[in-house]
């Protein structure tokens, strides 16, 4: 049996798919494990390349999860192959910014699994998923207006949206507002 490396992978890609735009990122840390990164425009199509042909069967996505760069945005999944016994693969595709072009297409119609964790990552990072059936909040709530994993998200220093305000937040909640009611107190009056 053929070791599913991402040199392999990769290969069979461009003998399958010469067109699509897909690249081996190395990765130089004591695990080793390369990455491929695809260009959006072709992700669903190499993805499902990557989950049909004979040679790979990567047929479970086991983590989907976001990474905020300078840059740009990363969906990240891990995939393996159930059938072979191999993996993991991981497989990158990039949003065209950090602000305003921050779409890619969902893998959900290849690998039902990444349904959730799309979600989560639109839900954390701000990454959405076009195409996907439900994307929606899952673990802030609808009105959270922001994405808190992102660089550049400033937690607010009231709290006043903190579903169950305990310890540390309820301290600086109150320092808070007691500077708010008494603005001739505070160090910056």
């Amino acid at each position: 049996m053929t070791a599913l490396t991402p040199e392999f992978v990769l290969a069979r890609i461009q003998a399958a798919l010469p067109e699509a735009r897909v690249e081996l990122v190395p990765n130089p840390s004591p695990s080793g494990q390369h990455a491929l990164v695809v260009d959006r425009r072709d992700a669903l199509q190499v993805a499902q390349f990557l989950k049909n042909d004979p040679e790979l069967l990567l047929d479970y996505a086991t983590n989907v999860s976001g990474v905020d760069y300078a840059d740009h945005l990363e969906a990240v999944y891990h995939l393996f192959s159930i059938a072979k016994r191999q993996g993991p693969i991981t497989l990158k595709t990039r949003t065209g910014d950090r602000a305003k072009d921050v779409t890619v297409p969902s893998l959900t119609p290849v690998w039902k699994s990444a349904d959730f964790q799309e979600r989560e990552a639109f839900d954390l990072f701000g990454i959405r998923f076009e195409g996907h059936p439900d994307l929606r909040r899952l673990l802030m709530w609808e009105e959270f207006a922001d994405h808190p994993l992102r660089k550049d998200y400033i937690a607010p220093d009231d709290y006043e949206y903190e579903p169950t305000p305990h310890g540390a937040i309820v301290a600086k909640s109150q320092a808070h507002f007691s500077s708010v009611a008494h603005p001739a107190s505070s160090p910056n009056a």
